[in-house]
Parts: C-alpha cells; structure tokens; sequence
C-alpha cells in the first residue's frame, strides 16, 4: 500500500490540513504501528510537500539534527543537518519517537515552535527563517515510553496533539487486503487475533501486535504460509520471550486462525 493510500480514522486528516495552513506544529500519540509515519507521508502527499523523517535515539545530537563543519577536500565547510534541509526546503520534518531524544538536542526546537519559526545555527552563525510551507510534525507512544523518559509539559505544549489509534476492526482487515490481497476472511481472523492479544497486553504489559506485523503476517500467508504459522512468526514470537505467556498467546491465536496442519 503506498503512501497515497491511507485509512483515516477520525478527523486527523482535517486538523492536520488546519494545523499545516495556520503553521501549528503538531504530536502526534498512539500505539507503535498504528499508522503514525504512514500517516505523515499521506499528508505529504496530500500537501505536496516532501517528507524528510528522523528516528530519534539517546544519541542523537543538536549537530545531528542541524548540521556540522566537516572538512572535505582539504577544505572546512558547512554541512546540513535534516532539520535544517527541512527548514530550507519548505518539508514537512517528522521526528519519529520523540521521546528517544535526549532533551538538550529538543531545545533547538523551541525557536521553530513559536511565534519566530526560525533556525538558529550558532555554529554556522546563520539564522534560517522558515517558509510558509514548512511544518514541524514529531510522534512518539505515551503509553509504552519508558517511566525515565517523558517529554516535558512544557515541550508537548508547543504542539496540537493528534491521538491516533488502531482501525476499528472491519477498516484495519480492509487495509490489510489492501497491502497484501489476502482473502478478507483470512485479513479478519489475523485482526480478531490481534484484538485479542491487544486485550491480553493489559494484564501481561508487552508491546501489543501492530496493524504492520498484521501485514507482514498476511504477506506470508499470501505466499502460501498457515496462518498460525505466519502469526506465530510475525505475531507471537516478537511480542515476548518468556515461555509460559507465549504458550498463552498461542492459545489466543489457536482459538481464531486456521491451522494449516489440520486442514
């Protein structure tokens, strides 16, 4: 499924398209896998503008995010840094998982959150004013962030926030078909098995199953795979290690898709 092809499941389109045109910077929250990034490059498609995405981590740095000198060719030149191409280039900059990044690399953000939309590159002594076109667009999971790393209030307030969850149940074995041209009876037991599983994951806390392992589950199956078997591959194993909560979910998953050995 491209970029193009998109599900929504509520207003986001709408207040995305509002934020982008009153140049609101926007969070976006919700579950990992949930259609977060695919929604920011739908949107982008949708504008027309291009999509420049960085994955945050502890290690990512201001300089990461803004630019360098490098020396090239015997020469000390100025390099730029994502944000800072984003910012020039009039793109939309998502900033995925925020919540990675350390918060002395977030503060460069500030001065594009505000009233003066600017890029200060104290290194490069320059500042860069961004054009109408460019929007600040960041996503991380509240819900399954660790208890050491919280964005500060002060920070999330700089945004419009747009929660984000999976697809009603009917919508997200639609999208699954959509990506992988599986039978639709088959899309709808891989979501049955997933609901069931995200159920589960508010007694046992693990990362719960994703409209994207719902997919490459669906891919495996469209290759000829069982569909226990692609579950327990795509679905299963990555969710946990320990050995008496997987022989668990495999009972969940056991009691909803077709077992190609008994077939």
């Amino acid at each position: 499924m491209s970029s193009d092809m998109y599900y929504s499941n509520g207003n986001e389109v709408r207040l995305f398209e509002q934020a982008f045109t009153r140049k609101i910077p926007v969070m976006l929250t919700g579950p990992t896998g949930c259609g977060k990034t695919r929604f920011v490059e739908h949107m982008g498609s949708l504008l027309g503008r291009p999509v420049i995405t960085i994955s945050c981590h502890d290690d990512l740095t201001s300089s990461d995010l803004v630019g360098r000198f490098m020396v090239t060719g015997g020469d000390v030149t100025w390099t730029d840094g994502p944000l800072t191409r984003a910012v020039k280039t009039g793109a939309i900059c998502y900033l995925d998982e925020v919540v990675e990044a350390r918060h002395d690399s977030l503060a460069i953000l500030h001065s594009l959150t505000d009233h003066r939309r600017s890029l200060y590159l104290d290194r490069a002594d320059e500042v860069v004013r961004a054009p109408d076109d460019f929007m600040l667009v960041c996503s991380y999971n509240p819900a399954y962030r660790s208890s050491l790393k919280e964005l500060k209030p002060s920070f999330r307030q700089r945004f419009a926030t747009l929660p984000m969850t999976y697809l009603p149940p009917e919508r997200e074995a639609q999208a699954v078909v959509a990506e992988t041209g599986i039978e639709l009876a088959a899309a709808q037991r891989l979501v049955h098995c997933a609901i069931a599983i995200r159920t589960a994951d508010e007694a046992f806390h693990f990362e719960p199953p994703s409209t994207r392992v719902l997919v490459t589950a669906a891919q495996l199956i469209a290759a000829g795979a069982g569909e226990l078997e692609a579950a327990e591959a795509c679905i299963l194993a990555p969710l946990s290690t320990d050995g008496a909560i997987s022989e668990g979910l495999r009972e969940i998953a056991a009691a909803v898709l077709l077992d190609a050995d008994k077939l």
